[in-house]
């Protein structure tokens, strides 16, 4: 038995490079279940992060009762993460679920049947419809439901009600991941797989915890890192991270500076010759701009901007330079941050100069932060059209309007898709009257919550949130709908790498809670959405129904999955798309023949000016024939819009701690979890909290010029002149609101948006703090990982104990098979 909260990745199993990541399988049971006594194991894979692990769930009596990592499964060899073994059932067992509709009379909510709860939303709907038309209809969801719910939710809300107004939280988390493959490479999609962990020479994480987001993907470096001739590993990362702490080379940038940094790093390869000419001259365009945009920044002036040392830049440039294999990650440490989308694209700058792309050990990995996130980006729930087609193309949507049978001037194309922080604009101006939040918490996540929750209560707003549970959102709506989780409903999601698996209902919901699917469809048979022919929009009678609806809209596309079957998913492991005739077994690694989906008629996008935001257009994109080749994207530096000052004399960062998932509403349900991180903390340097007189749980007060929290106070490994605090604690436990008790990160963030992903910049802030009273002992921040304390010689209590035991298994069996012969040359 191994302590899972303590030890977080467990177990090391050693490999070599070119050798497969052994198995292991990871497991815990509820107390006083054996497998013996486990009535049946459900194959499902897990949510709690973008990794998107094979899980099977152990169901008793009807209810789930405990998890197994699956051994077939190519992304996780049968282990699993603490959030995954502890959260993923046991946040869905409590008593706090929501098990009946609510709506709203006299000021409350009060329980009420299904029938009562969609007619009063159809009968706003249809009100606002036919009075104000449907810009009046927003639609906010998340990167947690199914595949089969976003594509319903996408033809709903494009073909049924004609509304532009769609995107999820995904554009919190990851809408630069989404931004920079298509201006880089004409389409989204991650050109690298998971496999090539096994595979490289040395990989380089760009504001990317891996350690605490993706837990069992680092599990996969650790093993390397244990193996034989194991890869160099270069960190970007303002605090000292565990990945920083096992980097060759560690490069503790200001927040807000990565542009600088990423124009040095591709300078020196310039300059040292380090890029493959051949390469570059088949295909790619636009390298001579680049060239010129980065030529100012020396190894020296990056040292000054990012207050990192100019050696460093050039050991971690010689690194990617001149090692064989490379593998970038990148997450929301470049995502949330200035300029992100021309910081992200310096990243796929990096592996279009030296033709790193397509190839064992080589690739990109433009980081998702949840488990569904790809899915609402393929499927259209978001700002995006369905099948990675492109809104300024008109036979892309000549192509959807005959896919669903509906007249191409109902889909909205006039103007750009709504972007979740001008949906909420437009929510505040009073423009759109009718908003569906679905499977999120904008309570908790959004920046600049004061304002959020005004908007959330904006007279003449008609909110309906669906949910699990009654987070913070969810008390300010006037219909409150019951939705069936993970486990309960049966769906298929595509993590990161593309790999797509089958989720089966393993037990039912409790009380009356629906899938999401459902209410959908019954929203859409209510409000009488139809066909050209008069017949209902949408005819599903479930799920597989869905799928194989959006299996036809992604056929030829980008993103094809016509090769995939809910049969073909069942029994083995996940399949990566895209999956067709021409790849029957899926495609580990995209671009092998250097040939991009940039080509006018196929792109999903004719690009963006990186500075201002600003489309290049179908004309201008055209005339630059791009026929298949990759774009080098680049803009100048410019520093965040808030820096420091006499005022507020710090910059501030958020961000994850390994044992919670966004807002908590599952792992704070999760004992093992909470206890590890049960309440809110702020970090903040040695030299820092020593210049100001703090020591380790002083409990402090960090305000910027939006708001105010109050926490302990952590003294950690963060960089001197920042202060980071984790975002998941909102109030939810502690009746919903703040109540003058601030304690949630976004309070003090910013509504400000990078203008190409328009993915908010949530960690670029000038803060300052003060001291409130002395602790009564350490802060509540776990001892682990990052926010580890940085001051020695005394003993802190470290997470973990006997009810975060669980067991694993490093069974001597044949890995799973991620590739054939010709996709591993």
């Amino acid at each position: 038995m191994v302590d899972r909260i303590a030890d977080i990745w467990g177990t090391r199993t050693p490999f070599a490079r070119d050798t497969r990541w052994p198995v292991r399988v990871d497991q815990v049971l509820a107390a006083g279940v054996t497998e013996q006594s486990v009535d049946t194991w459900v194959q499902s894979a897990c949510v709690l992060c973008s990794n998107g692990c094979g899980i099977d769930i152990a169901v008793k009596d009807g209810s789930m009762v405990g998890v197994r990592g699956r051994a077939v499964d190519i992304v996780n060899h049968g282990r699993l993460g603490p959030k995954g073994l502890f959260a993923s059932w046991q946040g869905m067992n409590n008593k706090d679920r929501l098990t009946r509709p609510l709506i709203r009379e006299h000021g409350e909510l009060v329980e009420t049947d299904w029938n009562t709860a969609m007619e009063r939303i159809v009968s706003r709907s249809r009100a606002l419809l036919d009075d104000k038309g449907p810009l009046s209809h927003g639609f906010y969801t998340s990167g947690q439901l199914f595949l089969e719910e976003y594509y319903a939710q996408a033809i709903v809300g494009k073909a049924g009600i004609g509304t532009p107004h769609m995107d999820g939280n995904t554009r919190l988390c990851t809408a630069t991941a989404a931004a920079a493959m298509k201006e880089s490479f004409g389409s989204d999609g991650q050109p690298g797989s998971y496999v090539d962990i096994d595979e490289c020479d040395a990989m380089f994480l760009f504001g990317h915890n891996m350690a605490e987001t993706q837990t069992v993907l680092w599990m996969r470096v650790l093993d390397r890192l244990a193996g034989p001739n194991p890869p160099r590993l270069v960190c970007v990362d303002p605090r000292n991270t565990e990945v920083a702490r096992r980097a060759e080379v560690h490069l503790p940038v200001r927040p807000g500076t990565n542009l600088a940094l990423m124009h040095g790093l591709v300078r020196e390869l310039f300059v040292h010759g380090w890029i493959e000419q051949d390469y570059i001259d088949a295909h790619t365009l636009n390298v001579e701009e680049l060239r010129s945009t980065v030529e100012p920044w020396t190894p020296e002036a990056v040292a000054q901007t990012c207050g990192v040392d100019a050696a460093d830049v050039r050991r971690a440039a010689e690194i990617f330079g001149t090692s064989e294999r490379v593998l970038s990650t990148v997450l929301q440490g470049f995502y949330q941050s200035s300029q992100a989308t021309a910081s992200a694209c310096g990243v796929n700058n990096l592996h279009l100069l030296r033709g790193l792309l397509g190839k064992p050990g080589c690739g990109v990995l433009q980081m998702n932060g949840q488990p569904t996130a790809q899915n609402n980006r393929e499927c259209g729930a978001d700002g995006d059209l369905s099948g990675f087609r492109n809104w300024e193309n008109p036979r892309h949507i000549q192509e959807l309007a005959e896919l669903w049978n509906v007249d191409p001037s109902i889909i909205p194309h006039w103007a750009p898709p709504t972007h979740a922080m001008q949906i909420f604009r437009y929510v505040e101006q009073g423009s759109i009257e009718f908003l569906w939040i679905s499977a999120t918490n904008p309570a908790v996540s959004m920046p600049q919550l004061s304002r959020i929750r005004n908007i959330l209560s904006t007279p003449g707003l008609f909110l309906v949130v669906q949910d699990m549970y009654l987070t913070e959102t969810a008390q300010y709506a006037d219909v409150v709908l019951p939705a069936a989780g993970w486990g309960e409903k049966t769906g298929t999601f595509t993590n990161v790498n593309r790999t797509v698996h089958l989720s089966e209902k393993a037990v039912e919901p409790p009380g009356q809670a629906r899938s999401d699917l459902d209410t959908f469809l019954d929203y859409s048979r209510r409000m009488g959405f139809t066909q050209l022919d008069g017949s209902p929009l949408l005819t599903w009678e479930g799920p597989e129904d869905a799928f194989n609806a959006w299996r036809e809209c992604s056929r030829g596309r980008p993103c094809d999955y016509t090769g995939i079957t809910y049969d073909r998913l069942r029994g083995g492991s996940g399949i990566p798309w895209p999956c067709n005739d021409e790849h029957p077994d899926g495609t580990v690694r995209l671009y092998r023949d250097g040939i991009f989906p940039t080509e006018a008629e196929y792109s999903e996008t004719y690009g963006h000016d990186l500075l201002t935001g600003a489309t290049v257009g179908p004309q201008a994109y055209r005339s630059m024939a791009p026929a298949g080749r990759a774009i080098f994207k680049t803009a100048p530096y410019h520093p965040a819009h808030e820096t420091p000052d006499a005022q507020y004399p710090y910059r501030y960062t958020t961000g994850r701690t390994v044992y919670h998932f966004h807002t908590r509403t599952k792992t704070a349900r999760a004992a093992q979890l909470n206890d590890a991180a049960p309440e809110a903390w702020v970090e903040m340097s040695v030299n820092d909290a020593a210049a100001q007189g703090l020591d380790e749980g002083a409990i402090v007060k960090v305000e910027s010029r939006r708001g105010h929290i109050t926490a302990a106070l952590r003294i950690s490994g963060v960089r001197d002149g920042s202060v980071f605090a984790p975002f998941h604690y909102g109030y939810w436990d502690r009746g919903g609101i703040p109540d003058g008790r601030y304690r949630a990160a976004n309070e003090l963030t910013l509504t400000e948006w990078d203008p190409v992903s328009k993915q908010p910049v949530l960690k670029n802030a000038a803060v300052r703090v003060t001291k409130i009273s002395d602790g009564t002992g350490i802060s509540p921040a776990p001892t682990t990982t990052a926010s580890r304390p940085a001051k020695r010689g005394r003993t802190l209590p470290t997470a973990g104990g006997p009810n975060a035991q669980a067991t694993e298994t490093i069974a001597a069996v044949e890995p799973p098979s991620v590739a054939t012969k010709e996709e591993r040359a």
